[in-house]
């Protein structure tokens, strides 16, 4: 029987990758998670997932901004569980600030914990999915970020997360012929990322829905894209923001 499939699911101690982690977990797949050290501690998150249904569920600690730490947490990842089938790489810390007052400073940490530790989790997983003939790929970019959509205090940010989408989607056509599928969501302004949809539903929001997108929205397409029935789905930004047609509300 194959052995059930692992997610990898980076920067997952709150908020929207909180969110995927738990539902992949009711999903039936087996869970690891990174945290930043120093940061919010990752045991409510484990908890949750365990609850959900990954009881063999392990965190690792990783600061993605700093290169090394990426590819050391897929190792660490693959030592537990053999294998990583699915890499969701959720990470990507925002920047919002006027170009006027920002510094190199700030675009390199942009780039660092967005773009680079994109690339570096890639290394790091699809040897041993190209080995499988089997592999899903999911990066979060920013709502518009696959046309360049401009947006004031987001220059640096917006253009980091541009690379993402441009670097997913270039390996997409490169992977696709082992089994290997990359996509990426592009979540829209969903500022309360602990409610769930029925209560987002409630709270009122500036785009064409009247009201606010949950965690549960975008969680809900990362587990469609890590499906079996969405591989034929690839190198495609999938936007959850309620129709939103600016890159914030």
């Amino acid at each position: 029987m194959e052995p059930r499939r692992i997610a990898f699911v980076t920067a997952a101690a709150r908020g929207l990758a909180r969110g995927v982690a738990v539902e992949l977990a009711r999903a039936g797949y087996g869970v690891a998670l990174t945290s930043r050290p120093g940061g919010t501690p990752i045991d409510a998150t484990l908890q949750a997932v365990r609850a959900a249904g990954a009881s063999d569920a392990a965190a690792f600690e990783a600061d993605h901004a700093r290169a090394g730490e990426s590819a050391r947490a897929v190792e660490a990842a693959l030592g537990r569980f053999g294998r990583i089938d699915i890499y969701v790489h959720a990470v990507g810390p925002m920047i919002l600030r006027r170009f006027v007052k920002s510094t190199l400073d700030d675009m390199r940490a942009m780039l660092a914990s967005n773009y680079e530790s994109a690339v570096e989790g890639a290394f790091a997983v699809l040897p041993q999915m190209r080995a499988r003939g089997f592999g899903r790929l999911v990066y979060f970019g920013m709502n518009g970020s696959h046309v360049t959509m401009p947006a004031r205090g987001l220059a640096l940010y917006g253009a980091a997360k541009a690379a993402v989408v441009t670097f997913a989607r270039a390996l997409a056509l490169e992977e696709a012929a082992s089994g290997i599928t990359v996509n990426v969501v592009e979540p829209g302004d969903i500022r309360e990322k602990e409610v769930d949809r029925a209560g987002a539903r409630l709270v009122p929001a500036n785009n064409p829905t009247g009201h606010a997108g949950s965690w549960e929205d975008v969680a809900s397409a990362v587990r469609f894209l890590v499906s079996d029935e969405a591989g034929f789905i690839n190198g495609m930004t999938l936007g959850v923001n309620g129709g939103l047609v600016a890159a914030h509300e």
